[in-house]
């Protein structure tokens, strides 16, 4: 039973230490990756408030690349990283298996030695007992084994999923921003058409109206000059004919 007990404290230890390096290796990823989501957005955006639509798309489309690459380089470091320490721990776990096999057979060995002359039934129940540490060993290995893989494999696909979903939001996040400036500059084009449209149409307009008022004083002056030229005629033809009738009278 002590040697069953020993067995059982040796798997909880270790399935502990495995799930708690997975959990931190997870969060450190986790936070690698919102940290560097972060960061890109940033740039991002000061680099299109700085530079321009055109660059800034550039430049997020270039950081969205890296930024997967960077994602790919972190997947891999976390699967090189929960590889390694599963080698650890099975090495740790076969290595006090080796030991508590080795303690198991030389105690054997010592009692068998002590004992054989005296009572078979002894060396009976010592391999008995021996058979039943050796097979709790091995599947205390066996579960062992099974459950650091289960786990490497479940923190995998979960490191898998975030990683994935954070590319999706990065990249929707980009198109939306692109969306949007695209948006703006189509505004601002229509705004400075329009502009350009009223302006042309109130030239036009002051045009127009300055040319009648010109017509109009042309006008004016013409009626005026034609109104003088006549009362000269009128008043010429009038002194003309008093000076004839006085001629005509004094020469009678």
């Amino acid at each position: 039973m002590k040697y069953v007990n020993f067995a059982k404290v040796v798997v909880v230890v270790v399935v502990v230490v495995v799930v708690v390096v997975v959990v931190v290796v997870v969060v450190v990823v986790v936070v690698v990756v919102v940290v560097v989501v972060v960061v890109v957005e940033v740039v991002v955006v000061v680099v299109e408030v700085v530079v321009g639509v055109g660059v800034g798309v550039g430049v997020g489309v270039v950081v969205v690349v890296v930024v997967v690459v960077i994602v790919v380089v972190v997947i891999v470091v976390v699967v090189v990283v929960v590889v390694v320490v599963v080698v650890v721990v099975v090495v740790v776990v076969v290595v006090v298996v080796v030991v508590v096999v080795v303690v198991v057979v030389v105690v054997v060995v010592v009692v068998v030695v002590v004992v054989v002359a005296a009572v078979v039934l002894v060396v009976v129940v010592v391999v008995v007992v021996v058979v039943v540490v050796v097979v709790v060993v091995v599947v205390v290995v066996v579960v062992v084994v099974v459950v650091v893989v289960v786990v490497v494999v479940v923190v995998v696909v979960v490191v898998v999923v975030v990683v994935v979903v954070v590319v999706v939001v990065v990249v929707v996040v980009e198109v939306v921003v692109v969306v949007v400036l695209v948006v703006v500059v189509v505004v601002v084009v229509v705004v400075e058409v329009v502009v350009v449209v009223v302006v042309v149409v109130i030239e036009v307009v002051v045009v127009v109206v300055v040319a009648a008022a010109a017509a109009a004083a042309a006008a004016v002056a013409v009626a005026v000059v034609v109104q003088v030229f006549k009362s000269s005629k009128d008043a010429y033809n009038g002194f003309f004919r008093a000076w004839l009738m006085f001629s005509i009278t004094i020469c009678s």
